[in-house]
């Protein structure tokens, strides 16, 4: 409950403005991004999982496989700008918006909210891009 207290309040005060890497990894673990693995979110990142229609989904049926690229919603066809920093800066830099498609992502492609360790583990990955 603090979590999403603190997470809440700095969304609140930073609508906005950036948030660095540090901060994020902060919020996500108290003891700092040490604590987060680039091989966990790789893994997490290609972990297939099944829908309702038992067809097969992880996070590159929508975003692909080249972080740099555009990649597409498989079911609104709508065009996803690209993950990786070096083609977008605007990546994981504002919490609100951060936290928004966490719980979107992740409830669609894992069927439930990712973990703090996941999100902490999934930037790591993200952001070698």
């Amino acid at each position: 409950m603090k979590k999403l207290f603190t997470i809440a309040l700095l969304a609140l005060a930073l609508p906005a403005q950036a948030i660095t890497l540090d901060e994020l990894y902060k919020i996500y673990s108290p003891s700092g991004e040490a604590a987060f693995s680039a091989e966990r979110g790789k893994q997490l990142w290609f972990e297939d999982h099944l829908d309702e229609d038992g067809k097969v989904r992880n996070c590159t049926v929508c975003h692909g496989k080249d972080l740099t690229r555009a990649g597409e919603h498989i079911k609104t066809k709508k065009v996803i700008d690209p993950l990786a920093q070096s083609a977008n800066s605007e990546r994981f830099t504002e919490l609100k918006q951060i936290e928004k498609w966490f719980k979107r992502n992740c409830k669609w492609t894992y069927g439930r909210e990712c973990t703090d360790q996941e999100k902490g583990d999934l930037i790591k990955y993200l952001i070698q891009f």
